[in-house]
């Protein structure tokens, strides 16, 4: 039971299954930090919790054209033949 900001924390077991090749980079990346691999596991999913970017509604005209050019090849020297052509 660990104590933080006044605030009792519990810990509680998980178990995760993974590759053995996995699990020893796990342990050795571990090691090398000085730490476990269960503590190395919590920093990280606390990390995901935190950097969610803030989700921002897209203005109706961009949210209309987002994605329209997916799948299409679009070559750097036909946008500066068009830039040329069109601003001389």
């Amino acid at each position: 039971m660990h104590f933080h900001n006044s605030i009792r924390l519990m810990n509680s077991k998980l178990t995760l299954r993974m590759d053995d090749g996995l699990i020893a980079l796990a342990k050795a990346e571990a090691a090398q930090r000085g730490k476990s691999v269960s503590q190395m596991v919590g920093e990280f999913i606390n990390l995901l919790g935190h950097a969610k970017a803030p989700v921002q509604k897209l203005p109706p005209v961009t949210s209309s054209i987002r994605g329209i050019l997916k799948n299409t090849s679009l070559a750097e020297e036909s946008y500066k033949k068009h830039l040329q052509d069109k601003y001389g």
